[in-house]
């Protein structure tokens, strides 16, 4: 695609358009944001002003033409999300410095009408790369951040590897001195490196220990040349000179050539490929083994006694609305956005019962009919949230006659502002994929991470891997973007895993899920694999997990003050029969935390009563049923003509319950299941 650069000048900004080029994108135009004019540096949250003296040769040296503007705004919304999760207040921020940004990138847009992408060089900030994300959103813009989570130290080491030519114009951290002004990447790192050991600096100066300005890069036509420079300090002291480069005379002149290579991350990190050598191994042998013939159709009625209609359930503060879909009495047809639309209106009033709206959702399931329906789904759905949209997982099941839309949601009624945290990445990089719908990767709430169902999506163009579609190469990917969506949520260190779900469109490739998930998971968490319709974008499987942040509260004084401990996880697994009746459980749940989440896997339902009344007495689920907040009721479809009352299990009204048709349900062991109940205790 076509695309505008943001330009600071400095190494990030250039090093990110050589990943740009690299990835076959093509640089139309530059952008770049700058002090009125008398300020030669700005205190800004988002942008580097420092070099601001020298962009214009940054740009001459591209050869693409340069558009500016001056930096009216100030930082006035400093949270972490940018704009309102209400549908209704997800615009901008007047008289915030990202408004400037918005104004300078639709006035390079209009153009440059064919420009479809900006370049961004953020590596760690969050607030620097929603904001940005915001404003793109808002044009209609893909932001390219490949430079987004890498290794700091990886990344100066590539960018030197690389020919980039880049000398500290400010320094702003402990151990930098006024003396390495104008020292390149190369001369600097070893400094760099020794700093970070010793005090946890930012290697690639990411906490604003220092601020560089590229002289040559290879997409360089020209060299930039420093005549003249001065430096100007403005704090001096023994902890962190604070200090900048004012460049009063460059110039621009020939350049040798540069055929230096670009290195690019590879695909999977070492354990993951590790995983996909032994699955494509086993690949070999599925040729061997028959496996069940699929029914190709779906269901015309819901089995058994279980909810046919919306239903949803209250603890503390948490809400569950389930199996929200258009009446069944309603024998009119409707198109399928008006469906769509039907069903959050319904949610929307549940919801509403609860004094909570849609932006208090944490995490959304969609089950719609046809794999095919997904985009217009996604158009509809958009338009019922703001920025930082509830966490999410929408796959294809043979849902009963005639619904093609099938919703349930958890939401969290927040006490403060900070209680709810989002990740929502929409740039493409090397990380993980960008959304690819109207949900956010991660949803952090009360203590449990809410994780997008991830498919195995290529991160830097979001396409399936191919040709050929490679199920050895998805499912190690599909772990591999759900463990680093993780390690990008911050004050997660001892976050675990409580429960995990595995889609896959054939039955056949569930043994494979399997051989991943055990060396790749904890053996003990409670996890499911389910043979379903079709996931988004034909992918092979999808991965759905929720985690604990690993934090309770061990104690509560007289004056309020709570004690935060870690907890370790604590699993339990018991198997009970009787007659031709069969259920295992599995169950995760903390000493110092009431969130739990368990498996109840079954098979026949002729004593179900008596099981029943054992499961409850388990000292695995004491007192957790009675705090059961929603509840997944798979049913195998080529099996399953009823199913146990799944309420006996609850006491009173019990959890909101979801019935979902698979085609298999499967456990770690390889254990064929009937039905399945995933329960969540708030």
């Amino acid at each position: 695609m076509r695309y505008i650069a943001l330009l600071s000048g400095g190494k990030d900004s250039c090093y990110n358009l050589l990943h740009c080029h690299q990835n076959g994108h093509e640089l139309v135009a530059a952008a770049s944001l700058r002090p009125e004019p008398g300020k030669e540096e700005l205190d800004s949250y988002l942008y580097q002003t420092v070099g601001q003296d020298a962009i214009e040769f940054v740009a001459r040296a591209l050869d693409v033409p340069l558009y500016r503007k001056v930096i009216g705004g100030a930082a006035l919304a400093q949270g972490p999300e940018y704009g309102g999760r209400d549908v209704n207040e997800r615009g901008g921020v007047a008289g915030d410095e990202t408004e400037d940004l918005y104004a300078l990138l639709a006035d390079v847009k209009s153009k440059h009408p064919d420009a479809r992408g900006v370049s961004v060089g953020a590596i760690l900030s969050n607030y620097q790369r929603v904001r940005v994300e915001h404003v793109c959103q808002r044009l209609s813009l893909i932001p390219l951040c490949y430079l987004w989570q890498r290794d700091q130290a990886e990344l100066l080491s590539e960018m030197i590897a690389a020919g980039m030519e880049a000398v500290l114009i400010k320094v702003a951290g402990i151990g930098l001195t006024t003396g390495h002004l104008g020292k390149t990447l190369t001369e600097m790192q070893p400094t760099l490196t020794t700093l970070n050991t010793l005090y946890g600096s930012h290697i690639c100066g990411e906490g604003g220990e220092y601020e560089t300005l590229t002289l040559d890069c290879p997409l360089f036509k020209r060299r930039i040349r420093l005549i003249e420079t001065e430096t100007v300090i403005h704090s001096d002291s023994g902890f962190a000179t604070v200090a900048f480069l004012r460049v009063r005379r460059a110039s621009l002149g020939p350049k040798p050539d540069q055929s230096r290579g670009l290195a690019v991350p590879a695909l999977l990190d070492t354990p993951y490929l590790q995983v996909a050598k032994i699955i494509q191994a086993g690949l070999l042998n599925d040729d061997q083994i028959p496996g069940r013939i699929q029914t190709p159709g779906y269901s015309d009625r819901v089995i058994g006694n279980q909810p046919d209609v919306p239903n949803s359930s209250c603890v503390g503060n948490w809400i569950s609305v389930a199996n929200v879909h258009r009446d069944f009495r309603d024998a009119s047809e409707v198109s399928l956005g008006d469906e769509v639309r039907e069903c959050f209106h319904i949610l929307q009033r549940c919801l509403s019962e609860h004094s909570l709206s849609l932006c208090h959702i944490a995490n959304m399931n969609v089950f719609i009919s046809s794999m095919e329906d997904f985009a217009s789904i996604n158009a509809v759905y958009a338009t019922f949230f703001g920025v930082s949209p509830p966490a999410r997982a929408c796959v294809a099941v043979d849902l009963p006659h005639p619904l093609r839309v099938v919703l349930d949601c958890v939401a969290h009624a927040e006490q403060n502002v900070g209680d709810r945290k989002a990740l929502h990445v929409q740039s493409l990089s090397y990380w993980a994929p960008a959304n690819i719908g109207p949900y956010s990767q991660a949803i952090v709430v009360d203590e449990r991470i809410f994780v997008s169902g991830q498919i195995g999506l290529v991160p830097s163009s979001l396409t399936i891997p191919s040709p050929p579609q490679s199920l050895a190469t998805e499912i190690p990917l599909v772990s591999q973007h759900s463990e680093r969506i993780l390690q990008a949520l911050s004050t997660t260190s001892d976050a675990h895993a409580q429960l995990i779900l595995y889609w896959v469109t054939q039955e056949r490739h569930i043994s494979h899920a399997i051989t991943a998930a055990r060396r790749l998971d904890r053996d003990a968490t409670p996890t499911l694999f389910l043979a379903v319709r079709g996931l988004p974008k034909d992918a092979l499987i999808e991965k759905q997990v929720l985690y604990h942040t690993g934090r309770g509260i061990s104690a509560i004084d007289e004056e309020g003050d709570v004690t935060v401990v870690s907890c370790p996880p604590i699993h339990g697994t018991e198997t009970l029969a009787e007659g031709a009746t069969e259920v295992r459980s599995e169950v995760s749940h903390l000493e110092h935390a009431t969130a739990s989440a368990a498996v109840i896997c079954g098979r026949g339902i002729s004593s179900w009563a008596n099981i029943c009344h054992r499961i409850k007495v388990s000292a695995h689920f004491e007192g957790r049923l009675t705090s059961a907040l929603s509840a997944r009721l798979f049913y195998n479809i080529t099996i399953v003509t009823d199913l146990p009352p799944i309420q006996s299990l609850f006491h009173s009204s019990g959890p909101a319950i979801t019935p979902v048709p698979c085609r298999s349900i499967r456990t770690r062991d390889q254990s064929d299941w009937d039905y399945a109940f995933c329960i969540l205790s708030a």
